[in-house]
Parts: C-alpha cells; structure tokens; sequence
C-alpha cells in the first residue's frame, strides 16, 4: 500500500470528494459533479492520499434500519465509493474499508449497509447479501381479480411541496414495520430525490392517498402507431392492502402507458396476487442491500434472537468478530453447534437469506444435529426483507 493515508476529510477538502467519486465512475463533467455535490454534508466523508492527491473517497450516513419483530438500530449507510483511475490495485480500497469500519465500530453502530457497484467487490470485506430487489413491470390495463378489495377514496396527484410532509409522515409509520426500511432523519432523501431527477432528466411525480402514496416518473413515448408511454415507480408504500390495491389501479388505469416498472420491489411484492394472470407481472430477481455485522454481538443483541444456539464466527477483516457466540450476542463457552463467516452471517441477518441455504451451498458447517434448523428459524422472518431507498 506504501504511503497511503485513509483519514477523516476535514471542511475544506469536501469540494475535492465529488470531483474524485465522479472520476472513479467516468461521470466528471461540471453537469454531473453539479449532482453529486449536494450529498456531500449528508455524509461522513473519507479520503484516500497518496501525498498531497485525494484518490480514493468513501462515505456514510448515519441511518436507522427495521429489524425483525419491530426492533430497529443504527445503521451506517455506506455510499460514493470510489477510487481515482490509475490508482487502482494498490490497496486504497482495502484502505478506505479498514477506516471506515474503524470509525463505525468507534460511534457504536453495529451495522453498515451498502448497494454494490459489483457483485464480487464486497465479500472480502465481510459484506454479504441480506436483502434481494424485484425488477417488476406490469403492462397497462393489467387486470385485477374479481375478489381484490380496492380503497375506493381517490389517489390524488399533488404537488413536491405539499406532498412530501405526507411521504414522510407515512414513511415513517410503514417503515417501523418493514424489515430492512432505513429511516429518513438526516435530509439526505430529498437531496438524492433531486439527484435522480437531474440524472435521469425526467420530473418525479407524486400521488397521495390517504393510506399511502407512489412517487412516479414517465417516460414519454410516440411511435407511428401511437404513445408508448412508460412510468418508472420510485416508491409504492401503503398502511393497508386495500390502499396497495388502490395506487397500483391508479398507474395501470392511465392513458398513454404501455408499461409501469419498478425496479425496488420486493421479490414477495403483492400485486403479482392481485392479478387475475399472475404471468402478466415481469419479474426478475437481483441483489440489493448488502450487509456488515460491525459489531457481531450488539448486532445479534438488536435482533432479540434466543440463547439456544452456539456460533463459530470468522472475520479475518474485523478480528475482534471471531470467536463463539450465542445467537442472542452473549460470549459463549460451551463447543460451537455451528460455524460460518461473518458475511454468511450478514446475508442471513435480516432474514433475506437463510442458514439452510447457505448450509446447501456448503457455506454454514453444522458441527451439532438440528442446530441448523434452529439458528435458521430463529433469524427467519414472515416476508422478505428489502430497503426501497437509495442512498
């Protein structure tokens, strides 16, 4: 690594950071340095030196995250990771990773949390999958079953300013139920809202319901055979499934559309149980969140999980991580019932992934008959995990 130094970025080197995580992904005009700016205050903002030159940048909000039965706990939301071209493959990744995780250990938060540039890029540092998205789309017109209850109050399309008091305040509520939703507190979202827009050109659109509400953008289309408009769904949230009903009918009921698309399902979405021809939804399953047990027995601890089973956790990265535990965070003593690596441990977290999988695939070893099934009941949840913000 020779003389690098991965250190905390003081106020006057913010300027620098969008200019050097823009590079590392070929996005460096004045237009697209314009839209990163804005989420440098939001984030706790790392550099990579080598000398006097910046070359490498990492981030992290301080976040909360929904946790199975209720629970919540804070969570750093890992983002702009990057790293300048031509300074690749000298450790300054391995650098910002060391002290990131260093910094979120020393502010007690257990968990980090990330959406991966590359699949393989990850893993060595103890992250593994724990939540998956639905790349979902419907077609226009999509019919309902005759049994399906419909929130007949209207959804109504409002304007950012008078909407976005309501999206917060339903968030807030749906979130507290939703495993793998991560709190809002920090002003990042409407600045990534406004990101995405600049990016993508196209204007978000915002629909309120009384139970819910959908964030929407479209596509506009014409061809010689007519309008082949699409809608792009940012956010769908609703408190009731006749809610649910109601906005999903209010987008595939416009005019114009041929498409409605979502790529921040769930994989258990379910309006694929609403249609009366379930083939009718496309959908196509890819990672999402990716997990860090920082802190393995305080992140074990916050899932309220029972005593009965002994684990045998690896981490090579976090070292402090290794060694037998409980599944309720506590040190154990007695001779570990299973054996796996932190990020095994981190996919089967929130209930995404489960031992029994994992167990399949040859990466959880059960060295005691039925702790198994038991550890992967324990950390099971009743729908699938899943975070639909960005960050």
């Amino acid at each position: 690594m020779g003389n690098l130094e991965a250190r905390k970025l003081d106020a006057a080197e913010h300027e620098e950071f969008p200019a050097v995580f823009a590079a590392a992904f070929l996005e460096d005009s004045e237009e697209e340095l314009a839209r990163f700016r804005p989420i440098v205050p939001h984030v706790t903002a790392l550099g990579v030196f080598d000398g006097p030159e910046m070359i490498g940048t990492a981030g992290h909000h301080d976040l909360t995250i929904t946790l199975p039965g209720g629970r919540s706990s804070p969570v750093a939301g890992v983002t702009t990771v990057g790293v300048k071209p031509g300074h690749r493959r000298r450790g300054v990744l391995t650098a910002l990773m060391r002290e990131q995780l260093d910094q979120v250990r020393g502010s007690a938060v257990p968990l980090a949390v990330l959406y991966a540039s590359e699949g393989a890029i990850y893993g060595r540092f103890g992250y593994g999958v724990a939540t998956f998205e639905n790349h979902l789309a419907l077609p226009a017109g999509a019919r309902f079953r005759a049994d399906v209850e419909v929130d007949e109050r209207p959804v109504r399309e409002v304007d950012r300013d008078r909407a976005l008091p309501v999206v917060h305040e339903q968030h807030t509520r749906i979130a507290a139920t939703r495993v793998g939703w991560t709190g809002r507190g920090d002003g990042s979202w409407e600045a990534l809202e406004l990101m995405r827009q600049k990016r993508d050109g196209l204007r978000s659109r915002y629909a309120l319901h009384p139970d819910g509400h959908v964030i929407y953008r479209a596509v506009k289309k014409w061809t010689d055979r007519g309008p082949d408009y699409g809608l792009v769904v940012t956010h769908l949230m609703a408190e009731t499934p006749r809610a649910y009903a109601a906005l999903w009918r209010y987008l595939v009921e416009f005019d114009l559309v041929r498409e409605v698309a979502w790529k921040k399902a769930a994989v258990d979405e379910p309006i694929v149980h609403l249609l009366t021809d379930p083939r009718a939804a496309d959908q196509r399953v890819v990672d999402g969140l990716w997990l860090r047990l920082v802190d393995v027995p305080a992140a074990l601890a916050a899932r309220g999980l029972p005593d009965d089973v002994v684990v045998e956790v690896g981490d090579s990265f976090c070292p402090w991580n290794q060694g037998r535990w409980r599944l309720n965070g506590e040190p154990a003593t007695a001779p570990a019932q299973l054996s796996l690596d932190v990020a095994d441990l981190a996919a089967a977290y929130l209930g995404g992934t489960t031992l029994v999988q994992l167990a399949a695939a040859g990466r959880v070893r059960e060295l005691e008959p039925g702790a198994l099934a038991a550890a992967s009941r324990a950390l099971a949840t009743d729908r699938a995990p899943n975070c639909p913000d960005a960050f």
